[in-house]
């Protein structure tokens, strides 16, 4: 090595300076001046070369700002073990190379050489004085060479500039945690330290925090040490004990920002085999700041289920008392013991006092334990439950569960291998194997990349494209179709692991050491043999093979070749023929299943292939890995009444074990359900969900990555309830009463009984001798059923504390805490103590009950009456207010009113003559809401007249028992109460029932939550069931209806009643007038027992049978009767009714009329009679007459589904009445009395119906009411005359009667106002109409009933419309009448002899007078000797030619024209020649 390197090079940046001399550190602070120099002037040139770049840089520098070395350069100087673990710093040596040399001038190598070598000889100097000029002259050569370099290239000018502008450690800027402190779990007692580097610029100030408490050295001494040198920063923590687990946060700040980087602290103890991720919260206050925090975590979430694709979120209210404005507790989301963070699936949020996290799609992964942890400077409280994750429904019916936990094994160029862990669901049928898909990071497309499902749960994917991010998801699949896809994993590049180290730039942590190591690489040296290969994986589908690179150092870029040969053989073949991999690792594809093969490995670069390695042993292509064997016996353990914890023997053997899979069955079913859908790797595990009260069993199987084993055999039944467990202690002791050698002490119940009535309590008192606790000694031998017990054999003026232990059948619970101490001194106070045992039940949203004991210390007289207070849990002391403002004297009060949703606490004061005394203490913070399921007492009365009372309860458990109370003292005195059990139901039933039984009776449930309730049975409310119960004991039976008559055909009398129950052993007695009367020929009796019909006919009716009927009812003790009383009127309507009913009977027996003749008027307005007939043949005949004549039968006489039909009048066919409007033929003369008669040989019947008068003008009236429904809505129209208002009826009658309206009165007609009716049109003519012909206008149609208005409003723009279009039509009609007009006279040609004379007259007509004008072949003529025009009087216009000749030949035309208009006649004028006619005749 050709010079010396400079000792600064050789130490690295954390290492300490604090050895050297202030003269030496003055040495060094000048050198470092003078290489900046130097480093600047070089730094173009050798921007290229990292090794002189890092040289360029002092070490001293490089310690405060970190950005010197290029990223690209990073991982070249770093030194890593076998697993790629960074462990220290490389510093490179560089030798002469063309490659690294290039671009350096002689200068630059004599400076470096000289600045080696003084660097070298620096130590051995004596003189400052001299070590000063020295390095004087050297800075000003560097100086001088640097200026002409700038000035000689422009290039390096740039370059340098370039590179002031790209060097951070020349800028201010944020700092930088380069390298960030690590978490440590330490033993208990050992010391732990963390440190961090930290760059930025100016120098960071650094702090350190616990649990976001800064830390101060000085309140806690010896136990933290806080350095910083060099930028490195630490923090040593001195024999760590359980507070010091918490989160650590070191925060750098300087102007330009702030940054903080954590670690945690994990300190353990050893207990066995227990290992507790999650420290137990600390003890005791913490006076950082004199204030000491409790935590409470309230209204928690409890176990949950949730089904995949699920939004679900968990919460918990947090109360920190007391509350700090602007406090943050630090709070933590855990599952499965490790920490989680916000993420797409996790959102946590925190509001000041409740903390959520929620889950934003539901997957398997998501199952576990959830931790809530709150952790503030006095400590930290948590909170856990178990989550559960059902499988989303199956697209497809039985396909298996998603696949879960998909995860990137190993990562290459080449490929990449991808993990998961099977479905516990597998749809009914056997999985039969994987598909795994590949997406591109960045896109949405999924590939598939097997084409047959893989059964190992273990894949390497190929086919990827280098450099590119890919996600993963799988599939399974069975014979029933493809299960969801799996949650996607997380991104991974396509690349080797060296590439990977080298982007991701990761610094180096501090080891205390510093290797070095030569850099340049050795050219044409071809590399080594590999060391130590081997198949680190082997399954059906590939082998994985790895091994070490060549010993050598500095070769070129090695890479390697891969080598396969069938075992048994030398037959070598290469199996990366193309491509040459570069990272120690490798995947081989396409081997066959069950054949054996040997592997080796070569190492080549551009200097050649080097050796091979060792082969490999044999290895056979399959699965290795073995499906782990059933797990052992199965043992259930019950737990709560909704879970049981399940515990089974672990899979000998197992390997690369990955967990177990728990289900569970109803007893004698055989459908299985899945406890778990994510893999426990424990041997126990709490299944949840289950039913109370039902038989399960259970089975587990194991799982690696080969498949799922074989389940373990079933476990024996158990009944899912609440394990029994000793009590929890009992809590809040105080004294109820004081003399001189005893005391009374009184505790409450346990929060906890462990599932188990509480058989007694055992209580422990010791003396206190100033302020030093005695030794406990045993109050009571034998347990003590009530919760208040008085303690004696006491010292007075002595000072004792106590303790209370709670019993059941599980054993003795552990001691409650320490009561306060209290002094053993007679009490001489006047008024009473403190009542005690208050206990809240029957809790209403709007109500509940407090009870309590009175107290045992009376005080100077007795006791004699209670006061109630109440105020909200939270509220302050002064919120104290009193329920009743008048003392009772019961022990127990129903307070009202209160607020739903509101928290309360209680408490009760006794009051004698003396006064009011002590207070109790407070009860537990209730809530007042009625809680769901709740029920009431119910009272009810059997059919024996048996009152009870009844309560049911739904949440009971094996052990819970229903108290019955009377003003809540149980009831133990059985001689007035009975009371009974069955499964959820009670009763309390009431012997004889009187004024002793009156009070408040209530039901309590033991072992629930506070399922309880009261009734009131007050003197009314025991009247009223006594009332029942008569009716009860002594029943009648209720009838439906009551005795009734009805009339049958043939004139038969019906009596009837229905009784409502009545059983098959009833009995009927029928009475008439106090006599009871039997079946016969004129009574026939029917009891029909299923319906409760009762019923007596009779064929008929004589005065004999006037008088009373009664029907007498017996079933059993329960009787009726229900009587009829027919006489007077009554009697004689119903025999009348009875004999018409007969005679109607024979009539019917030949042909009758079932309706008698009426008549209809059709929607066309024809009047029909007809009548409906019935029990005819075809030798009945059908007879008509009109007033007594026979009408003889034509086309309108017809008889059809037993309906005559006779039609008197219908409308005028079309063909009559194409000129003139439609009528009805009825008329006047249609009126008269119509008969039918029906006759044969079975006798005859006869019905009438008279239409004249009224009956006619009925008919009438209902053929009006047709026409004026017709009738359409009365419009507005106009007419050269005025205006019109009409309406148009489907028919018309001249007997119709039509009235017209102006503002509600009739119109009086006139020359002015006409109506009229034209065809169907009725219409009303307004002449010349007004302004005062505006207004509502109506047409009213009689039809003798209440008539029909039709109306219409003729004002505003209606009026205006109408009025202008009459103008417009009077114009136009006045033009018409008075317009010029050719009446006629003229003919349209004329033919006339040569010579003759012509004379032509026609009639004109107009006003004004019209002129004329003549006209010949369309010229204007006028009169003259030949041609004669005239018109005379005013009215008559001649034309005459006195002698006509060839040339008047033409066409004539008269013109007539005024102002009102303009007409024309033409005719033509042909003259011939009397020779030219016979010659054309001839």
């Amino acid at each position: 090595m050709s010079g010396s390197i400079p000792f600064y090079q050789k130490r690295h940046r954390h290492y300490d300076r604090g050895y050297r001399s202030k003269e030496t550190e003055s040495k060094v602070s000048q050198y470092q001046f003078s290489s900046r120099y130097t480093a600047g002037s070089a730094a173009s040139t050798t921007s290229r070369s990292r090794g002189l770049e890092l040289s360029s840089h002092s070490g001293l520098e490089e310690s405060r700002l970190s950005h010197t070395i290029p990223k690209r350069a990073k991982p070249t100087y770093l030194a890593v073990d076998k697993e790629n673990q960074i462990i220290g710093y490389v510093v490179p040596i560089f030798r002469s190379s063309q490659e690294f040399a290039a671009g350096f001038s002689d200068t630059d190598e004599a400076r470096v050489r000289d600045t080696s070598a003084y660097m070298a000889r620096r130590d051995m100097f004596t003189s400052g004085l001299e070590m000063q000029r020295s390095e004087q002259i050297s800075r000003r050569e560097a100086m001088r060479e640097s200026a002409e370099r700038i000035s000689l290239n422009k290039r390096i000018h740039e370059h340098e500039e370039h590179f002031k502008r790209m060097n951070e450690d020349s800028l201010m800027h944020t700092p930088e945690f380069v390298i960030k402190p690590r978490s440590h779990t330490v033993w208990e007692k050992q010391c732990v330290r963390l440190h961090c580097t930290v760059s930025g610029w100016p120098d960071p100030r650094v702090v350190w925090y616990k649990n976001n408490v800064a830390i101060d050295p000085v309140a806690n001494p010896g136990k933290y040490n806080l350095e910083s040198k060099y930028n490195v920063h630490s923090l040593e923590i001195n024999r760590c004990d359980f507070d010091d687990t918490a989160q650590y946060r070191v925060s750098a700040m300087n102007s330009k920002g702030e940054l903080s980087a954590f670690a945690s602290v994990v300190v353990k103890r050893f207990k066995g085999e227990i290992d507790e991720s999650l420290p137990a919260p600390r003890h005791g206050p913490v006076s950082e700041y004199g204030v000491t925090f409790k935590t409470h975590i309230v209204d928690k979430f409890g176990v949950s289920f949730g089904r995949e694709g699920e939004t679900m979120s968990l919460g918990c209210t947090v109360i920190i008392y007391p509350t700090l404005h602007r406090y943050q507790p630090e709070v933590q989301w855990y599952r499965d013991d490790v920490l989680l963070s916000p993420s797409k699936w996790n959102h946590m949020h925190w509001s000041g006092d409740r903390a959520t996290l929620t889950l934003t799609h539901l997957n398997k992964e998501d199952e576990g334990l959830y931790t809530l942890r709150v952790t503030t400077k006095s400590g930290y409280e948590t909170y856990s439950a178990y989550i559960f994750v059902r499988d989303a429904d199956a697209e497809v019916e039985g396909a298996p569960g998603a696949p879960l936990d998909v995860r990137c094994l190993d990562a290459n160029k080449d490929y990449i291998i991808v993990t998961w862990k099977q479905p516990a669901v597998d749809g009914g049928n056997s999985i039969l194997g994987y598909f795994v898909d590949r997406c591109e990071v960045g896109t949405n497309h999924w590939i598939q990349c097997n084409d047959t499902p893989v059964k190992f749960a273990r894949f390497p994917v190929t086919g990827l494209v280098e450099g590119r991010s890919y996600a993963f998801r799988v599939r399974a699949v069975n014979k029933s179709g493809m299960s969801h896809p799996s949650r996607v994993s997380e991104p991974v590049a396509a690349m080797d692991p060296a590439d990977r180290a080298r982007i991701r730039g990761t610094s180096a942590p501090w080891t205390g050491q510093i290797i070095v190591t030569e850099e340049e690489p050795a050219e044409g040296i071809v590399p080594g043999r590999p060391g130590e290969l081997q198949v680190t994986e082997a399954t059906k589908n590939y082998v994985v093979l790895s091994w070490k690179p060549p010993g050598e150092k500095g070769l070129e870029g090695v890479m390697y070749y891969v080598e396969k040969c069938v075992s048994g053989t030398d037959n070598w073949q290469r199996v990366n023929t193309e491509i040459p991999v570069k990272s120690p690792r490798f995947a081989l594809f396409d081997l066959s299943e069950g054949n054996s093969y040997c592997f080796r490995v070569r190492c080549c670069n551009s200097a050649g292939v080097g050796e091979p390695s060792d082969p490999t042993e044999a290895t056979t292509v399959g699965d290795k890995l073995d499906i782990p064997s059933a797990p052992g016996k199965v043992v259930p353990i019950n737990n709560t009444d909704t879970s049981v914890v399940v515990s089974w023997e672990a899979s000998c053997d197992a390997k690369e074990l990955i967990g177990y899979y728990i289900e569970t069955s109803l007893q004698g079913s055989s459908v299985w359900e899945p406890c778990n859908n994510k893999p426990v790797k424990g041997t126990r595990f709490i299944c949840h969900g289950l039913m109370t009260g039902e038989k399960y069993v259970f089975r587990v199987r194991a799982m690696n990555a080969a498949g799922l084993s074989q389940f373990s055999p079933e476990s024996e039944p158990v009944e899912v309830k609440a394990a029994i467990a000793s009590p929890a202690p009992p809590y809040g002791i105080t004294v109820l009463e004081c003399v001189h050698d005893s005391m009374v002490l009184a505790w409450k119940q346990p929060t906890f009984i462990g599932g188990a009535d509480i058989t007694g309590y055992f209580v422990d008192y010791r003396e206190v001798i100033d302020g030093v606790p005695g030794k406990w000694h045993e109050a009571n031998v034998k347990a003590v059923s009530e919760r208040a017990y008085r303690v004696s054999d006491l010292l007075e003026n002595k000072k004792y504390q106590f303790q209370v232990r709670a019993a059941n059948m599980a054993g003795v619970g552990i001691p409650s805490r320490p009561s306060d101490t209290f002094l053993c001194e007679e009490w001489t106070i006047a008024v009473p103590g403190p009542p005690h045992d208050l206990q809240i039940r029957e809790v209403r949203s709007d109500s509940l009950v407090l009870l309590w004991k009175p107290p045992v210390y009376q005080g100077r007289d007795p006791v004699n009456g209670f006061y109630i207070d109440i105020k909200e849990a939270n509220a302050p002391v002064e919120a104290w207010r009193g329920v009743n403002t008048k003392a009772t004297e019961k022990t127990f009060i129903k307070i009202k009113n209160v607020q739903e949703g509101e928290t309360f606490v209680f408490r009760v004061r006794a009051q004698n003559k003396a006064g009011v005394g002590k207070t109790s203490e407070e009860t537990e913070p209730v809530l007042a809401l009625t809680k769901p399921g709740t029920k009431e007492i119910v009272v009810d009365v059997n059919d024996d007249g048996v009152i009870s009372l009844n309560f049911e309860c739904c949440d009971l458990t094996p052990d819970s028992k229903f108290v019955w109370s009377k003003n809540y003292e149980e009831i133990a005195d059985d001689s007035r109460v009975d009371t009974e059990t069955k499964g959820k139901m009670s009763k309390a039933v009431f012997k004889s029932p009187g004024e002793e039984d009156v009070g408040i009776y209530s039901c309590f449930v033991t072992h629930t939550d506070g399922a309880s309730s009261s009734y009131t049975l007050s003197e009314e409310e025991l009247k009223r069931l006594l009332q029942i119960s008569h009716d009860h004991k002594f029943p009648i039976i209720p009838l439906k209806s009551d005795l009734a008559v009805e009339m049958l055909e043939k004139g038969r009398v019906r009596f009837w009643l229905q009784a409502e129950k009545i059983s098959a052993n009833g009995k009927v007695d029928y009475v008439f007038n106090n006599n009871v009367v039997s079946q016969g020929e004129k009574y026939k009796m029917n009891f029909d027992k299923n319906t409760g019909v009762i019923e007596m006919t009779m064929e008929s009716l004589t005065p004999a049978d006037e008088g009373t009927y009664t029907f007498q009812m017996q079933d059993g003790k329960a009787t009726n009767q229900s009587s009829l009383v027919l006489i007077g009127d009554v009697f004689k309507q119903l025999q009348k009714e009875s004999e018409f009913q007969r005679k109607e009977w024979f009539r019917k027996q030949g042909p009758h009329f079932i309706e008698y003749l009426g008549y209809e008027v059709t929607p066309e307005c024809c009047v029909v009679l007809k009548c409906k007939v019935g029990n005819m043949k075809k030798e009945t005949s059908a007879l008509w007459y009109k007033d007594g004549h026979e009408i003889k039968a034509d086309e309108h006489l017809g008889f059809t589904e037993g309906v005559l039909k006779l039609e008197i009048a219908q409308r005028d066919s079309p063909a009559d009445t194409a000129d003139v409007p439609r009528r009805l033929k009825i008329s006047k003369k249609d009126s008269g009395v119509y008969e039918v008669v029906l006759k044969d040989d079975r006798g005859k019947d006869t019905s009438t119906l008279n239409l004249t008068d009224q009956g006619f003008k009925d008919l009438m009236n209902e053929v009006f009411n047709f026409i004026a429904n017709s009738s359409t809505p009365l419009k507005i129209t106009s007419t050269d005359e005025g205006i019109r208002l009409y309406t148009f009826v489907n028919y018309y009658n001249d007997l119709l009667q039509v009235t017209w309206h102006y503002k509600d009165s009739a119109i009086a007609f006139s020359d002015r106002i006409k109506s009229g009716v034209v065809g169907e049109q009725l219409w009303l003519q307004i002449t010349e109409p007004t302004e005062k012909d505006t207004g509502k206008y109506a047409i009213e149609f009689n039809d003798g009933k209440g008539g029909l208005r039709r109306t219409v409003e003729l004002s505003g723009q209606a009026f205006d419309d109408a009025f202008a279009e009459f103008q417009r039509l009077k114009a136009a009609a006045t033009a018409e009448r008075n317009r010029a007009r050719v009446a006629g006279g003229l003919p349209d040609v004329v033919t006339i002899q040569e010579g003759k004379a012509l004379n032509l007259t026609c009639n004109i007509s107009g006003n004004p007078l019209p002129e004329i004008t003549w006209l010949k072949n369309d010229r204007e003529i006028t009169s003259d000797e030949h041609c004669i025009l005239k018109f005379e009087s005013g009215r008559f216009a001649s034309f005459t030619i006195t002698g006509v000749n060839t040339s008047d030949s033409g066409k004539y035309s008269i013109l007539v024209k005024n102002k009102y208009g303009t007409e024309s006649a033409d005719f033509t004028v042909s003259v011939f020649i009397p020779e030219e006619a016979g010659g054309k005749k001839k």
